[in-house]
């Protein structure tokens, strides 16, 4: 199976969602794989969102098409390095070939759904090319709702699946818009909210993240957790 995971915009959590999908399909004896197409913001030597992934997950196979050192969209950061950028037949088709000996190949974008991958490429035509259903991670508190409604919307606007939303970083202590957004997230994007990590769950080792993201991910995502009382 091939999921495509997307934010509704930068720094909500996407990557500690990927790494919690991961373990909670490892944890079942799956083969996992993690496809970041385009890591913007990294330089060579440091490690990107895939390095935290396989931090917390060991034994997930890790695989970066290409890096770029400013924290763009894609296909501006390529264009600045003087790099060719990287296509979503490109993305599409490492997919395709790492789905091969996976049980699960998580493909992670960059930012959110219509950041550029090319002048004319976002991530939903990866999502398209692949007819693979696309995963929204949304911020937990205020202007949430807004953001996530439209990135669900331009997926039923392309003819793709949206399984879900989760919450990617869930605050220790929620306010008001916090709570009350367990209810009106469904609501208002009309699919269902399919979990909520915990704040700061990336900084847990690979044993404590794992019992976490069992018990921060839907049934239908493959852990225990239920909409907690708003």
């Amino acid at each position: 199976m091939i999921l495509v995971v997307t934010g509704t915009g930068t720094e909500v959590g996407k990557t500690i969602v990927t790494a919690a999908l991961a373990a909670v399909a490892a944890s079942r004896g799956e083969r996992v794989a993690v496809l970041k197409p385009a890591q913007t913001g990294v330089a060579d030597g440091e490690p990107g969102d895939v390095a935290t992934v396989l931090r917390l997950v060991p034994g997930t196979t890790g695989c970066e098409l290409a890096r770029y050192p400013d924290p763009l969209a894609p296909a501006t950061a390529a264009r600045r390095a003087g790099m060719p950028p990287v296509t979503p037949r490109a993305a599409a088709d490492a997919a395709t070939a790492l789905a091969a000996d996976h049980d699960l190949v998580l493909v992670e974008g960059a930012g959110g759904l219509l950041v550029r991958m090319t002048d004319d490429g976002t991530l939903a035509d990866v999502a398209a090319l692949l007819a693979a259903p696309v995963l929204v991670v949304a911020a937990a508190g205020l202007g949430t709702l807004n953001a996530t409604e439209l990135t669900v919307e331009a997926l039923r606007r392309r003819g793709l699946a949206c399984p879900g939303v989760v919450v990617g970083a869930w605050p220790a202590e929620p306010d008001l818009a916090a709570r009350c957004n367990l209810a009106d997230l469904p609501a208002t994007s009309g699919v269902p909210l399919l979990g909520a990590v915990p704040h700061g769950a990336g900084a847990l080792d690979p044993e404590r993240f794992g019992a976490v993201a069992r018990h921060s991910l839907a049934p239908e995502l493959g852990g225990g957790w239920q909409t907690p009382d708003a």
